[in-house]
C-alpha cells in the first residue's frame, strides 16, 4: 500500500487527473491547490463541493484564474439520472446548470450516474417489499431490465441534446449498487439513447465490484471510454452483498483487493490514451494531511499508468 507521505513525483507524460474525492475534506480552492502541488495535470471537479462554492456566492468566472495550469478533465456528477414525473424537470435543469459551468471552466464532458445513489434503499428492496409510504428515490428498482434501460436511455438522450447545445459530451457511470450497474447495461443505454456525444466512465471499483471482467474491458470500443477512474475496494459476496461505498470502498488506492495493474493493462489494450483519474473514499486517508495524500496518489498513479 502506498504510504501517505509526500513522495517524490515520478516523471510521466501520461494524463493524470485528481478527482476531488482524493482530498475529501477540502473545498474547491484547496483541492485545486493540492492537485497543482502534487503534480497532477488535471482535476475532476465534483458536486457537492462545486455547488457549495457557487451557492456561497462565488461566481463561476472566479474559477478559471484559480485553475490556471490545470485542465478540468470532467465535471460531475448528475446523480439519479432516471428521474421521472415532477422530478424530471429538476433533473434537466441540473443538466443545463452543469453544462453552463463546464463551458466556463473548460471541461469537455459532464458525468451522469445511474441510481438510486442511496444504496440503503437497494439493500432494503432486495430484502423485501418496500412500504407504499417509503418516499426514498427508487430509480428503476422493480422494472425489468429492458424497461429500466428504456427509461434511463430516454433521460440520457435528453441530457445529451442539452450537452450538444454547449458542444459537450456526457460520460455515464453505472453505480455498483444501482439497478443498472453493469458494463453491458451501460452500452445498451448508450445504444438506446442514440447520441454520439455519450460515452462511459470506466471506474475500476464499480466494474470489478459488479463482476465485470477484464475481457469485457478489452472488448470496449475505445471511442466510448471518456475517462478512467482508478479506485480500489474490498472483496465481497457478489451474490448476496449490496455494494456499499462506505464499506466496500473504504480503502486507500493500492491497499485493496482489486488487481489495479491488470485493469490498467486491459484498459490500455483498447488503445485508450485519455485521462486517468484518482478516486478514493478512504476514511483513514481523509484524516491525513491532504497534500501528502494527493502527492502519494499522484506517485501511485504515475507508477501504475506511466
Amino acid at each position: 500500500m502506498m504510504p501517505l507521505q509526500n513522495a517524490a513525483r515520478t516523471a510521466t507524460t501520461t494524463k493524470i487527473s485528481m478527482n476531488v474525492t482524493t482530498t475529501f475534506h477540502g473545498n474547491v480552492v484547496t483541492d485545486i491547490q493540492y492537485a497543482k502541488a502534487a503534480g497532477f495535470g488535471g482535476i475532476e471537479l465534483q458536486s457537492p463541493k462545486l455547488y457549495r462554492y457557487l451557492d456561497a456566492g462565488y461566481a463561476v468566472e472566479s474559477l478559471p484564474p484559480l485553475l490556471e495550469g490545470l485542465e478540468v478533465t470532467g465535471l460531475g456528477a448528475i446523480l439519479d439520472l432516471e428521474r421521472q414525473g415532477a422530478a424530471r424537470e429538476g433533473y434537466l435543469a441540473e443538466v443545463r446548470r452543469m453544462c453552463e459551468i463546464a463551458v466556463v471552466v473548460g471541461s469537455p464532458i459532464v458525468q451522469m450516474c445511474t441510481g438510486p445513489v442511496d444504496w440503503g434503499i437497494v439493500k432494503d428492496f432486495k430484502a423485501g417489499p418496500l412500504a407504499d409510504d417509503d418516499t426514498r428515490y427508487r430509480a428503476t428498482l422493480g422494472l425489468d431490465e429492458a424497461e429500466a434501460i428504456r427509461v434511463t436511455a430516454a433521460n440520457v438522450r435528453d441530457a445529451a441534446d442539452i450537452a450538444s447545445e454547449f458542444g459537450l459530451s456526457l460520460y455515464l457511470e453505472p453505480l455498483a449498487w444501482a439497478r443498472l450497474n453493469r458494463c453491458r447495461q451501460a452500452l445498451a443505454i448508450i445504444e438506446e439513447a442514440g447520441r454520439d456525444n455519450v460515452g462511459i466512465t470506466l471506474d475500476t471499483w464499480h466494474f470489478w465490484t459488479t463482476g465485470d471482467t477484464l475481457d469485457e474491458v478489452r472488448a470496449l470500443p475505445v471511442e466510448l471510454i471518456k475517462a478512467v477512474h482508478l479506485s480500489d475496494g474490498f472483496d465481497l459476496d457478489r451474490e448476496n452483498d449490496t455494494p456499499q461505498q462506505n464499506v466496500h470502498r473504504d480503502v486507500v488506492i493500492g491497499g485493496g483487493a482489486i488487481p489495479l495493474q491488470q485493469w490498467v493493462d486491459a484498459i490500455k489494450s483498447t488503445g485508450y490514451d485519455g485521462w486517468w483519474c484518482s478516486e478514493m473514499f478512504s476514511t483513514r486517508a481523509n484524516e491525513q494531511d491532504p497534500q501528502a495524500v494527493a502527492s502519494a496518489m499522484y506517485t501511485l498513479m504515475s507508477t501504475l499508468v506511466g
